[in-house]
């Protein structure tokens, strides 16, 4: 199969719809004229430190304080499909033939994830961040046989009673059946393989879980639980925890950057209204309590703020959430806020006091992994990097949609 237009494939969050993009005619901020050179000048960056990885069953993680160099970690690690994935966006900023071999030469030791009994729900990050953006590009036949493979290996993890997939089964004992916020992500694996030939169960099982996460694990302030635990046997909802964030109750700052990110791809997917309000509740709350500079701490709750780490990968996250927000919400004036609101988080990220310079080899500084547990303080992540190639490249269709559509009006 020939290279696929990527107006083409629908139903991949990594991509405007076409037909919608065409009708915007967003007003495009002067902080976004940068965004071609910072995006070139990353995907240079991401080149060379790519070409100096010599194992490709080895994938960058994070960079601890004070080291220069990526630290690794195997295909079973939940992250593994990051690097993958920012290999594909800088190939598809770029269109370099030397990054598409490094993006497949990454992307070839993660097909075992689709074949290999679930370990968790995290299969949707390792394969279609990696195997989905590769298809996504290439069309590539073979790519798209271990994205259905890795869907319906996901969906083993569904309890009908519960109507959510586990997330953790290892932590059954302590939560008993679990769904944690940030498995709303995984959905859209499921979403795509149901209307690419895979079994329309698939949409069933993702739709069901998108409910019930709505139903139990988005707060009535409009925050979320980090894992909702249900009675292994009935699956009923017995109460919210957190196992990320700083205490149950508290607003995790990635956790609602999930939560927005992937209720809007819930509805892109299903058209239920309740979804949309769900993403646009959250969004709303989000904004509302961001600190002034633009980028959300650990957790909105930790009382040692403004002495608390910041956290850029859940910046990344939410600026795309929002772009995808922006091209779903029918009034004009909330198309143009979640727009603006995303393209200022990126605009801040591609600022000297997050970009890493020549300091390490990653791309971005001040993320926070696992707080409660001491790990990955305020340290360069590999999903950060990601959501953030993510987002240049989604501002940068949208401009360029944007600019068409003003120049067709003015002809």
């Amino acid at each position: 199969m020939s290279v696929i237009k990527p107006c083409l494939i629908l139903g991949l969050s990594l991509l405007l719809s076409c037909n919608s993009a065409k009708k915007e005619n967003l007003k495009i901020t002067k902080s976004e004229t940068k965004t071609d050179l910072v995006l070139q000048k990353n995907v240079d960056k991401i080149k060379t430190v790519a070409q100096s990885l010599k194992y490709v069953d080895s994938f960058p993680r994070n960079v601890k304080k004070n080291t220069k160099n990526w630290k690794f970690v195997d295909v079973a690690d939940w992250c593994s499909g990051f690097w993958p994935g920012v290999l594909w966006y800088a190939y598809e900023a770029s269109g370099d033939k030397e990054i598409l071999k490094e993006a497949q030469r990454f992307t070839a030791p993660l097909k075992v994830i689709g074949y290999t009994p679930a370990l968790d729900h995290d299969i949707g990050f390792q394969v279609f961040c990696s195997y989905g953006n590769g298809y996504r590009l290439t069309g590539n036949k073979e790519y798209k046989k271990v994205i259905l493979a890795a869907a319906d290996t996901l969906a083993t993890l569904y309890n009908p009673k519960a109507g959510t997939i586990l997330s953790w089964p290892v932590q059954v004992k302590k939560f008993q059946h679990n769904t944690i916020i940030d498995n709303m992500m995984n959905l859209e694996l499921l979403f795509w393989a149901a209307k690419n030939g895979g079994d329309k169960k698939l949409y069933d099982i993702a739709k069901s879980h998108a409910e019930k996460t709505m139903q139990h694990i988005v707060r009535k302030d409009g925050a979320v639980y980090h894992v909702g635990s249900f009675d292994l046997k009935t699956g009923k909802f017995l109460r919210g925890y957190t196992h990320q964030g700083y205490a149950d109750e508290s607003m995790w700052a990635r956790g609602q950057g999930w939560g927005i990110y992937g209720f809007a791809m819930a509805y892109r997917e299903t058209g239920e209204k309740a979804f949309l309000d769900t993403s646009i509740k959250l969004a709303d709350h989000y904004m509302n309590r961001l600190p002034k500079d633009g980028i959300p701490y650990w957790d909105f709750d930790d009382p040692k703020i403004p002495n608390a780490p910041k956290d850029a990968s859940a910046a990344g996250v939410v600026a795309c959430g929002m772009l995808e927000l922006s091209q779903l919400v029918k009034d004009e004036a909330l198309k143009q806020k979640y727009y603006n609101a995303a393209a200022s988080y990126v605009d801040i990220l591609s600022s000297d006091k997050y970009l890493s310079g020549d300091t390490n080899q990653a791309l971005l500084l001040h993320s926070t992994g696992h707080h409660p547990k001491g790990s990955e303080i305020d340290v360069p992540i590999i999903y950060a990097d990601y959501y953030y190639m993510e987002a240049l490249i989604r501002l940068n269709k949208m401009k360029n949609l944007s600019s068409k559509s003003t120049s067709a009006v003015m002809k």
